[in-house]
């Protein structure tokens, strides 16, 4: 309908005034409230929130919980996922597919008019914005699907069927560069008018975007120290230019107590449904450390007041996010419906280097206790030195494997619940912690080691999805798989 005003307005105007010109009736037939071209400062605000959000905060965080036993399925697609069924089905997560390429669609159009030659090349700040969150996102991508589009991606109609970049591609070729050419155009870049507003993070600091491309880099070179020699000198060069606190952390925190503003792992596992509960195989993990945040962590069942904690793969299906549920769920992560969403922590920094160090056989100990401590300080408990001096310490080892082990199911129990991309991640490089689902064993299904291709690519651009990849088996390239 409103295509068939504008028209007629036109042709009324035509008839009323022989003289207009072509160009003057497009311009009466644009609507001028949905412009074609932004300017980039304007764009920031939806590809900082959408990557807090639809990248780090709902479905793929949601299934990373439940692969890494972080959460059990309690109930609708997450207790059938739970069991292995659908979960090498394309429409999976075939929304945050999309939402992860719509987001660097837009991040793309920031770089490609803050570059040299673009329309506003005068704004290098924002151009390394824009190359850090598309490492981001693309890491995002390319760490839970494996080989994915590229080098010929965000083309539009130009290109709507992208050939599919190995993973060692990227990571050797896309996203180390995105990060250093980050730091380079933000090392002594002016801020712009509109910056302090539009950065949803960082208010248009700048120093901290720099300290967020460092913490990233080392994150990216932990991944690949199955697979490059060098990667924990890589590590250990990179973390003292990163986060030097929480307060400089990659943490989105501007959710708002309303029905469409709030915390997605709040609104979705607390709020609305809590399909997600709490699995044994963790709640076991800090039931035998005795650990403290316990009470931050999760809430006891209806009228009880002992949690209970469900078998990963073999859950009562309950509703557990209404007035009657049998299993215990997550407490609404301390600050409820405006929870913070970590993209990347503090604490995550302070575990990869305290991994790094022990496996170049250095003092780890120090870094330990600080990732420990900052992880208690971020959840709002209280206990974190005591803990690991009473706790932590002793069940270190004198050997690689043995200290390897505390370090990594302390990371793992940090990461509960909004850092649970990191923990799958962590799980497929490593193997630790013991998981406990029996379908990780199944003849026919198994752990998952990916997630499966998109909806919109196997009906679009079938012909280069990469063939033979099973998500049972087919191990990413950095979690040594072949591709």
């Amino acid at each position: 309908m409103k295509r068939l005003k504008y028209t007629i307005v036109a042709a009324l105007l035509t008839m009323a005034m022989p003289a207009c010109t072509e160009k003057e009736l497009d311009n009466i037939n644009k609507n001028l409230n949905d412009p074609t071209n932004a300017p980039a400062v304007n764009e920031l605000p939806s590809v900082i929130v959408e990557s807090s959000f639809g990248t780090t905060g709902t479905d793929l965080a949601w299934y990373s919980s439940l692969f890494v036993e972080h959460s059990a399925g309690g109930d609708e697609q997450f207790y059938d996922a739970d069991r292995r069924t659908g979960t090498n089905a394309s429409s999976l997560v075939n929304n945050s597919w999309n939402s992860v390429y719509d987001n660097l669609m837009i991040l793309n159009d920031i770089i490609v008019k803050c570059s040299p030659g673009g329309a506003e090349s005068d704004k290098p700040a924002l151009l390394g914005i824009a190359q850090i969150l598309t490492a981001y996102n693309l890491a995002i991508a390319t760490d839970l699907w494996g080989q994915v589009p590229w080098t010929e991606a965000l083309k539009g109609q130009e290109n709507s069927h992208p050939v599919y970049d190995k993973q060692q591609y990227i990571y050797q070729n896309v996203l180390f560069s995105l990060l250093n050419s980050a730091i380079g155009n933000l090392t002594g870049a002016k801020t712009i008018t509109g910056l302090a507003t539009n950065d949803l993070m960082y208010s248009g600091d700048l120093s901290l975007w720099i300290k967020a491309a460092w913490s990233l880099k080392a994150r990216y070179f932990m991944h690949m120290q199955k697979v490059t020699p060098s990667a924990m000198d890589s590590v250990l060069a990179c973390v003292p230019h990163g986060f030097e606190s929480g307060d400089d952390a990659l943490v989105f925190t501007k959710y708002e107590n309303t029905t469409i503003g709030a915390n997605p792992w709040w609104d979705f596992t607390y709020y609305e449904r809590g399909d997600l509960v709490i699995s044994e195989t963790l709640y076991n993990l800090m039931t035998a450390r005795n650990d403290p945040r316990i009470d931050s962590y999760f809430e006891p069942p209806t009228g009880a007041t002992d949690n209970v904690a469900a078998p990963s793969g073999e859950a009562d299906r309950t509703r557990a996010g209404l007035e009657f549920y049998s299993y215990s769920r997550i407490t609404g992560l301390e600050d409820g419906s405006t929870a913070p969403t970590p993209l990347m922590s503090y604490h995550e920094l302070k575990f990869i280097e305290a991994e790094a160090l022990a496996r170049k056989g250095q003092s780890f100990t120090a870094a330990l206790q600080e990732a420990v401590e900052a992880s208690f300080t971020f959840h709002g408990t209280s206990g974190g030195t005591a803990y690991y001096t009473g706790t932590v310490a002793p069940l270190l080892g004198t050997t690689l494997d043995a200290n390897l082990k505390e370090i990594l199911t302390q990371k793992y129990i940090a990461f509960y619940e909004a850092e649970s991309i990191e923990a799958y991640n962590d799980y497929r490089r490593t193997r630790i912690v013991s998981l406990n689902n029996p379908f990780n064993a199944s003849a026919t299904a198994g752990f998952v080691e990916r997630f499966p291709y998109a909806t919109s690519e196997t009906s679009s651009n079938s012909a280069n999805i990469p063939s033979g990849v099973n998500v049972y088996t087919s191990k990413v390239w950095w979690a040594g798989g072949t591709e």
